[in-house]
């Protein structure tokens, strides 16, 4: 309300009503225009200029939204209506018509698009719009083209996608700053300027005064529409309803920047000109209104924390806006980062409401740049404050593609960026309130994208607006408003502040606009160069840096699992991405050159004054807090990957930017501390924090994250490893892994931070981790393609992968522009190289496979490095799926049968810089630890396991292939006061340490260890005590104390005053052992070297004495060509073999002490040293170990096994292997029929009182009305012009016949006549199981009661079948009977055809009685009733009376034939295959037969009407004539459908039917099919073929077989048919039906042939159910004469040889001719008056061809291309999901309310209408497709694939597809034969929401 009166009030002063122009003036707009027009273009124009001015005041004042007359005001309020809407109209009227000058203003358009100088498209898109992206052609990533500009350029064999834009975009084509000419389309390739002519001045005059009026008119609503929202009430909906209303003005604004290049720049000059602006706005002169309008503009700038210039005392002092000082660098020249230190001038903040209280200020230093550039918002142009509008509503999409739309325009680009970074800092304090931050991140994403990819344009506004200074200070204003103290180390004194990952603005990702932008910019080259010069900025960045160090701590729990487990780890590693690691890429990808060092010095330089900054905050010394650790060190990451890069592209010295050694111990701490806490989480000791310490641990190792976390981490560890002393590193690493107590030589320790059930894994971490440091060489040394390579392998020697998710799992460099293009050329290359394509393929159980690839043999034999796939796996399975496939490699190539040990590889070379590194395996504290470690194993002590004898193998391994060269190495060992060691060895190579004996050690044991008995017997014996004292004493180790020492002389070193150092209270845990009191000393004797440990080892692991023999004994050449392939590959023995050798080949010495161990035969290792207790544990472990193997081995082949039946059991096309049913057994036992119950396991007859049943699925079935008649199959429809009519299909012939025939006919009769089905048919199939329905329905109560999330309905009787899990719908009864019965049945008879005949006709007149009341019938009446309920009303009712019981009849006869032509399908259309088939097996036919017939014969027909009368008896004349008048006609019997009649006479019989009423049956229909036949091919040929006939066959009408003849037949038919009017219409029109083939007598025999096959076919499957013969197979061109043998239509003496004549066959019962004339005379009757549809009627067309889908285009783009913009018919709008229908090509909208018919949308009701309950739907968005059956539904997968063999659902990747034609054609069986139940698993209810 406060809107509207504020607008009535400034209306207040003009009314509105008298100030419109007068009537006649209004109509005559057009004259006024022209004669202003005229008088503008005087010389003199002022009169002109003022009387425009005028009308323009006018027109445009009148045009207030907001203030309507008195009247209207309410209703404006309520919605815009009432008054103003005509107001507006009128205005925009007026506008148009001055445009124009007079003119029209569609000719105006099109005058101005001719001046169109359009070189660039700019076509502007929004969310969701469809673009293509070419990485070929692009010059920047965000490079984007519209579909059109892209099909019209040539990209073909470009790496290019289609995509989906999120925020909205616009098209590059053109632009040559973003995209390569060679892509331009055809349209924007010429560079136009030239050849376009000069506006006419006169043609844009008019818009030039209009225009600016028109603009102002609209900031004046935008001012007077806005309201400050209340402190926390959002205001959308006012402000919504004000851009409503604003609607049609600014869509003329975006109508007029669509007119092209000419009206551009006109709208260019008046939103720039600065005049005009003034001249409008200022507010001054006398117009109340306008004054109201300035103060409302004031209001709404104060109210946003901004100021208006005037309003300030001095310049460049105070500062417009919280966050948009500029940074100098001298304003930090005394600060030292912190934000606390700075100056604060504590003023007060307008956005108080938000909660942020004050806001610490940077007060500028003298030097300011430029002030006047920040003061932002003095508004001296339309474009500014519009900007400022759009603004503050929040980016409505008008105004922001109106603002877009312009950007052609080069002046109007330059403008509207300066304009867009003078807003930069309101824009992100506007985002950072809204309500709706992410919409509106998408539309300032979608403008800042156009302006910064632009390097031209980005360098101009860096230079001349301070864009770099403005974004960095932005950002640290946005992270500002969110800093906690971190808790890190010293919780209480810590002056460190984080940001907290749970505030909106990190967890909402509300900082990614602006992130993005700053990437974009630094990803130019000019820009990232002025960041990385200017001191001041890099200062403030790390500042920025520095609040993301640290955050997300974790404390480890102790003691409860933690309540609530915070997920705000997903926002601190986004924003550690993004915020820092991605600006970083962005700056490496500048330092590549020598040129660019001072870059790199700038950058080590602030990153270490960071980090020393932030040690000092945290109070840190040297001991970290235990049991806390963060993932989040970004700025030691920035420090690292500079330093790499300095070493490897710019040939930096190392050493002059590493700090000093203290320094680089700090800098150790927290990484190591990562990798430590790593292992921790994987031993499970951190489980009481929940799951998400687990994906912490896992993200930051996982493929996005790895290159910006683990592996600068792992690099820091090796720079430091190298410079640092190696036996501080070393003990360090043990001691931050917790294990230095494990690592003595006594069998029993305690261990005061671990508890005993973690010491193996972290002891297999601390190993794993040296591994890892001492052999990775990503950044020691390898080039990117080695890199690239290296990780190909990993990620393909865990799994087989396919092509795209390779491309995820590589990790790229996360900046875009960074060279590394995923699927650039040396991507391909190095796959092509390493991998082996497997093309998709299809298991039986249809479950479909993508395009994988997987690793060549030879990489397996070379390649494999388990280092690399340790570092990269996310999931510690990785690792063993990675060995087993190693391991099957090696079994199935040969090369090793056993368990192999991972190969040791070898590494690239180190870069001379990193050379320090070696020294780690060179040190006297490692070579301790291995010798202990080698000593436990060898002595069995607990907590040792195979993988860390691997790790300490491949740690010695990698020494002996990097040892110093010189061999001379004892002499030279410093004898200064480093000896403390030298006890256990002499010098620190490992070549000659190997060899060194140690002899006694005294160890530190508690007081119940072994050692402590045995040492008192020892002191007994003198000599052992004098031996003692010769060798000095014994060693002691402690790594604790040496650490410490080492510590503390680096310190003293560094600095004198260091000695004041305060030690934390924390290391007292540390002090040497011995504090605890239990502890005793104890002596061990050894007398071991490396090398005897090695080779007792070697005994111990093959478990034979004397096992190793030194190879070189044998074979001297050995030592000459060490490479040996045989020790590649295999266990702990050959690394063993393959160490000693190394070790031999390094020096004489110690291959000379090798082969003197050997010499001694050694004793077997005493086993003694473990007591009875450990061996009882071992023992369990060992018992444990080998029972958890059993039974891992026990359910794998359990679930082989049942993989292996589920297979058999689902699979359509494998009869051999499936369960048989013992249903149709022929032999001539005389027992009844047995069945086994699949639940209750008990097997017995069906009986009257307990039936058993078939487990059976019905389903309502379209697929044969799917048929059609021509061979090309139909394509869907890929234009408007190609459109499929359904009238040529099966199901619609079929239709027309019946409704013709119920025309002209009875209608009881006509239901006789045909059959129904075709369309909603009922198909029954069956698994082959049975089961006792009582048993079935207590199995269904238990489902019923069953509470679990079942895949089908209960209620609708849904369930699986008991034993193959197979979905069923309902049980069918098995009738009980004896099969013997079946035998006698089978028996010929020698009666004669009259005979039978009779016999036929009595036994259908007899009534059929329902069976009495037994449980067996109750069920055959409700499976009954499941089969009607199966398929909708319409397509069981087609009678005329509705409810007749002649529908039910048809309906029934019906259901067999739809099962009967199925078969035939999935047979293939015909029978020469012959044998039982796959369905024989599971057919359920013979007891549907018996259901049906006994439900037929509760209908018994009248006997007046039976049509086996009219087949086998003359009728008198007479009665046909009568009563013709008064009622319809019966059918005649040659329009009858010949295989429906068959099912009616079958179905009518008593059940079991006897064979040779079967036979007699048939042959009877016979001779009417071929009477059928010959009047069909009658009416097919001319009239002169008719008389050449007619006239052929009387002659031979006489001779002894002239009946089974088919010439003189068909002449009878002829001249018969002559007597009515078949033949006589026949006009020219009839020539299309008339085959213009010469009939030749083979030509008609094959007619004849044709005509009858498909009833043979259906009465061959039919006698095959009933009386389980089996087929017999045959060629094609036989199958006729086969199957009449078969069914007894041939006589058995008949001779093959002659060519085999149909006619032969025939055997009539009564005298053919007078049977004949009799059926003709029927015809002629009918024909008298419907000539044309008797006609019709008797061209059967027989030969339908099976059913197919329709044919898809190859390329997948096309259909996108034609569907994705289609819009619906029903709304006319584009769905938002459009999909097609596969069986006949309909566009649907799935999920479309639009559509949506009482409750069933449109996807459902069209699977009704199309396929009665199946539908196949292609969701075009995501080229997948959707199965609907019945009310259920399911994803089927995609029949498209892309190169790679792999789908692509929902076109996230957008990489062209292809059909794969294997996959449709498994969709297509899978419709034919009704399997997608059995096939599919996922199914899920879809409610009718489809």
């Amino acid at each position: 309300m406060a809107a509207a009166a504020a607008a009535a009030a400034v209306g207040g002063p003009q009314p509105p009503q008298p100030e419109l122009p007068a009537p006649g003036l209004a109509l005559d707009k057009a004259a006024t225009a022209a004669h202003l027009k005229a008088a503008l273009s005087r010389p003199d124009n002022r009169a002109g200029a003022e009387e425009l001015q005028a009308l323009l005041e006018r027109v445009l004042s009148a045009e207030r939204p907001l203030t309507a007359a008195a009247d209207g005001e309410e209703a404006a309020v309520a919605g815009g209506g009432g008054g103003p809407g005509a107001a507006e109209e009128e205005a925009l009227e007026w506008c148009k018509c001055l445009l124009a000058g007079g003119g029209g203003y569609d000719e105006f358009c099109a005058a101005v698009r001719a001046y169109d100088p359009a070189a660039l498209c700019g076509l502007v898109w929004t969310a969701n719009f469809v673009a293509y992206r070419c990485r070929t052609c692009g010059i920047s990533p965000c490079m984007s083209l519209c579909a059109e500009c892209f099909h019209q350029g040539d990209h073909t064999g470009h790496d290019f996608n289609m995509f989906r834009s999120q925020a909205g975009g616009a098209c590059d084509c053109g632009d040559s700053n973003v995209m390569r000419e060679s892509g331009f389309c055809k349209r924007h390739q010429i560079k136009s300027s030239s050849n376009i002519p000069c506006v006419p001045k006169d043609l844009l005059m008019m818009s030039e005064f209009v225009l600016p009026r028109f603009i102002f008119c609209l900031i004046q609503y935008l001012r007077e529409g806005y309201n400050e929202p209340a402190a926390d009430v959002p205001s959308e909906k006012d402000l919504n309803k004000v851009l409503q209303l604003l609607e049609p003005q600014i869509s003329f604004l975006e109508d007029l920047t669509k007119m092209g290049g000419a009206m551009r720049s006109v709208l260019t000059q008046v939103l720039t000109n600065q005049q005009n602006y003034k001249d409008l706005t200022s507010g001054l002169g006398e117009n109340a209104c306008a004054k109201k309008s300035h103060e409302k503009y004031l209001i709404a700038l104060k109210s946003s924390g901004l100021t208006y210039p005037e309003d300030k005392l001095v310049y460049g002092i105070q500062e417009p806006s919280a966050g948009t000082s500029t940074l100098a660098a001298q304003g930090f020249a005394g600060a030292t980062g912190t934000l606390g230190q700075l100056d604060s001038s504590d003023e007060e903040d307008q956005d108080g409401s938000q909660g942020l209280g004050k806001r610490k200020r940077v007060k500028l230093s003298s030097s300011t740049k430029d002030q006047s550039i920040m003061d932002v918002l003095k508004h001296k142009s339309f474009l500014e404050e519009l900007l400022f509008w759009t603004i503050k509503y929040e980016f409505p999409q008008k105004m922001v593609t109106f603002l877009l739309n312009m950007l052609p325009d080069q002046e109007y680009k330059v403008a509207f960026t300066k304009t867009f970074v003078q807003h930069y800092a309101f824009i992100m304090k506007t985002l950072k309130k809204s309500h709706e931050s992410d919409t509106m991140s998408n539309r300032i994403v979608h403008i800042s994208v156009q302006l910064f990819s632009n390097e031209e344009l980005a360098r101009q506004v860096t230079e001349e607006c301070q864009l770099l200074d403005i974004m960095v200070t932005v950002l640290l204003y946005m992270m500002e408003s969110c800093l906690i103290k971190s808790e890190l180390q010293d919780e209480e004194n810590s002056l460190h502040v984080v940001v907290n990952c749970g505030e909106a603005l990190l967890k909402n990702n509300t900082y990614w606009p602006l992130v993005s932008d700053f990437i974009n910019i630094l990803s130019h080259q000019s820009v990232a160069k002025r960041f990385l010069e200017d001191h001041g900025l890099l200062v403030t960045w790390m500042n920025f840096v520095s609040f993301f160090q640290g955050m997300n701590l974790n404390k480890r729990e102790l003691n409860e699992h933690v309540e609530f487990e915070s997920q705000t780890y997903y926002a601190a590693f986004a924003a550690e991405l993004e915020a820092c690691a991605q600006p970083m890429w962005g700056l490496l990808s500048h330092c590549k050159v020598r040129e660019t060092q001072e870059y790199t010095r700038n950058v080590v330089r602030y990153c270490l004054e960071a980090l020393q900054d932030w040690f000092d905050a945290i109070n840190f010394v040297d001991e970290p807090a235990p049991n806390q650790v963060t993932f989040h060190l970004p700025l030691h990451r920035y420090y690292a990957m500079f330093l790499s890069k300095a070493v490897k592209c710019q040939e930096l010295d190392l050493d002059s930017v590493l700090p000093d050694q203290e320094m680089l111990m700090k800098l150790m701490i927290h990484p190591l501390q990562i990798q430590a806490s790593l292992a921790e989480i994987h031993s499970n000791m951190w489980v009481r924090n929940g799951l998400q310490i687990k994906g912490q641990a896992m993200t930051y190792v996982q493929s996005h994250f790895c290159n910006s976390m683990i592996d600068p981490d792992i690099y820091l560890l090796q720079v430091c490893a190298s410079r640092l002393d190696p036996d501080y590193f070393i003990s360090s690493v043990f001691e931050r892994f917790k294990v230095v107590d494990l690592l003595t030589m006594a069998s029993q320790h305690q261990n005061t931070v671990l508890d005993a059930e973690h010491e193996r894994s972290m002891l297999e971490g601390a190993l794993t981790f040296l591994v890892i440091l001492l052999s990775l060489r990503l950044h020691l040394g390898m080039s990117d393609d080695e890199i690239l390579r290296a990780e190909m392998v990993a990620q393909l020697c865990m799994n087989d992968r396919t092509h795209s998710s390779l491309l995820d799992l590589i990790p790229e460099n996360p900046n875009p522009k960074s060279g590394i293009i995923p699927g650039s050329y040396s991507f391909e290359s190095v796959l092509s190289a390493v991998a082996d394509f497997k093309a998709p393929v299809f298991e039986p159980g249809g479950s479909m496979q993508q395009g994988m690839y997987t690793p060549k043999a030879e990489v397996w034999d070379q390649e494999f490095d388990p280092v690399m796939v340790i570092l990269r796996t996310v999931y510690r399975r990785d690792v063993q799926s990675a060995m087993d496939r190693y391991t099957a490699f090696l079994k199935q190539s040969g090369k090793f049968p056993g368990n192999p040990w991972p190969p040791y590889k070898k590494r690239t070379p180190l870069h001379p810089s990193y050379k320090g590194l070696m020294r780690l395996l060179h040190c006297k504290t490692l070579h301790i630890v291995l010798f202990t470690l080698l000593y436990k194993i060898l002595m069995d002590h607990q907590n040792l396991s195979e993988h860390v004898l691997c790790m300490v193998l491949y740690l010695i391994e990698l020494g002996l292939e990097n040892s110093a060269e010189e061999e001379s190495d004892e002499e030279a060992s410093v004898c200064g006061p480093e000896r403390c060691h030298d006890s256990w060895f002499p010098g620190s190579n490992l070549v000659s340490n190997m060899r060194h004996f140690i002899n006694y050690v005294r160890v530190r044991v508690p007081e119940t260890a072994p050692e402590v008995k045995r040492d008192s017997l020892a002191s007994t014996s003198s000599d052992s005590l004098s031996s003692l004292q010769n060798s000095g004493t014994a060693q002691v180790f402690s790594l604790v104390a040496e650490r410490r020492k080492k510590f503390q002389e680096i310190i003293n070193r560094s600095s004198s005053e260091a000695n004041q150092v305060v030690r934390p209270k924390t290391s007292s845990k540390w002090s040497a052992p011995g504090s605890a009191p239990q502890l005793t000393t104890a002596i061990l004797e050894i007398k071991e070297s490396i090398l005897s440990l090695l080779i007792k080892l070697h005994h111990k692991l093959s478990g034979k004495q004397n096992s190793y023999y030194p190879p070189w004994l044998d074979d001297i050449e050995i030592l000459i060509q060490p490479e040996i392939p045989k020790y590649n590959h295999g266990d702990g023995i050959t690394a063993v073999e393959r160490i000693l050798l190394k070790a031999a080949l390094q020096s004489r010495m110690n291959k000379r002490i090798i082969e003197e161990i050997c010499r001694k035969v050694t004793p077997p290792v005493p086993p003694k040293k473990i007591t009875a207790a450990e061996k009882k544990t071992l023992d369990k472990e060992e018992r444990r170990q080998k029972a958890r193997e059993r039974q891992q081995k026990l359910l794998a082949e359990f679930a082989s096994r049942q993989k292996s039946f589920m297979e058999t059991a689902m699979d359509v096309d494998s009869p051999e292997n499936d369960i048989p049913m013992e249903i149709t057994t022929a032999e001539p036992q005389v027992s009844e029929a047995v069945y086994d119950c699949v639940i209750c396991g008990q097997s017995g007859p069906s009986s009257e009182d307990r039936p058993t049943g078939l487990v059976v699925l019905l389903q309502a079935s379209s697929v044969l009305g799917q048929c059609r008649d021509n061979i090309e199959p139909k394509k869907l429809p890929i234009t408007e012009e190609e459109q499929i009519y359904p009238w040529d299909t099966c199901a619609a012939v079929h239709d027309v016949r019946l409704s013709l025939l119920q025309r002209y006919f009875k209608d009881s009769s006509c239901l006789l006549a045909v059959s129904i089905g075709w369309e909603g048919g009922v198909y029954v199939q069956t698994c082959g199981h049975t089961l006792h329905i009582d048993c079935h329905k207590s199995y269904m109560e238990s489902l019923r009661n069953d509470q679990v999330l079942q895949g089908f309905s209960v209620d609708k009787g849904e369930f699986t079948c008991p034993l193959c899990r197979q979905f069923a719908n309902s049980v069918l009864p098995c009738y009980p009977g004896s099969n013997v019965e079946s035998n006698l049945w089978q028996r010929p008879s020698n009666k004669s055809i009259q005979d039978l005949i009779k016999e036929v006709e009595e036994l259908q007149g007899r009534p059929g009685a329902f069976p009495s009341e037994t449980n067996l019938s109750k069920e055959m009446e409700s499976v009954m009733k499941d089969i009607k309920n199966t398929t909708q009303k319409k397509y069981r009712d087609y009678s005329k009376t509705p409810g007749s019981p002649d529908n039910d009849f048809l309906f029934m006869y019906s259901v067999a034939r739809t099962n009967l032509e199925l078969e035939l399908i999935h047979r293939g259309g015909n029978l020469c295959s012959g044998g039982a088939s796959t369905a024989g097996k599971r057919s359920c036919l013979n007891q549907l037969f018996h259901v049906l017939a006994l439900h037929m014969r509760l209908y018994s027909i009248d006997s007046e009407y039976n049509p086996w009368r009219k087949l086998t008896q003359l009728v008198e004349e007479v009665n046909s004539q009568q009563g013709n008048e008064e009622q319809q006609p019966e059918v005649p019997i040659l329009y009858h459908d010949v295989t429906s009649l068959l099912l009616i006479q079958i179905l009518m019989m008593p059940q079991p039917l006897r064979k040779d009423h079967f036979t007699c049956i048939v042959k009877v229909l016979f001779t009417l099919l071929y009477t059928q036949a010959l009047v069909a091919l009658s009416v097919k040929c001319n009239e002169e073929d008719r008389s050449a006939w007619k006239h052929t066959g009387a002659l031979k009408k006489n001779t002894c077989d002239a009946e089974k003849s088919h010439e003189v037949l068909l002449s009878f038919v002829i001249s018969e048919l002559s007597k009515g009017k078949l033949y006589h219409e026949e006009g020219t029109q009839e020539c299309a039906m008339v085959s213009p083939i010469a009939w030749s007598p083979e030509s008609m025999e094959k007619y004849l042939q044709d005509f009858c096959l498909p009833f043979l076919r259906i009465t061959s499957l039919l006698q095959h159910h009933l009386f389980g013969e089996d087929l017999p197979s045959c060629q094609e061109e036989e199958e006729f004469s086969i199957l009449s043998s078969c069914l007894g239509l041939l006589p058995t003496f008949y001779q093959t040889e002659h060519p085999f004549i149909s006619a032969s066959c025939l055997d009539w019962p009564v005298p053919a001719f007078d049977i004949i004339s009799q059926w003709c005379f029927e015809i002629n009757s009918f024909t008298e008056r419907h000539a044309e549809q008797g006609k019709a009627l008797l061209i059967q067309e027989a030969r339908w061809k099976l059913p197919h889908l329709l044919q898809l285009p190859e390329n997948y783009n096309t259909i996108f291309q034609y569907y994705h913009r289609k819009t619906c018919s029903v709304c006319t709008k584009v769905p938002k999901d459009p999909a097609v229908c596969l069986v006949c090509g309909t566009f649907v909208c799935l999920k479309g309310l639009c559509c949506k018919q009482q409750s069933y949308c449109e996807c459902v009701l069209h699977s009704q209408n199309c396929g009665a309950g199946t539908g196949i739907f292609l969701l075009i968005n995501a080229s997948v497709i959707i199965i609907i059956r019945g009310h259920r539904f399911c994803l089927w997968g995609s029949v498209y694939l892309d190169a790679h063999g792999e789908e692509d659902r929902d076109l996230r990747r957008g990489k062209p597809l292809y059909i794969c034609k294997e996959r449709y054609k498994v969709l297509e069986q899978q419709w034919i034969s009704h399997t997608f139940d059995h096939i599919n698993k996922r199914w899920g209810p879809h409610y009718n929401g489809l």
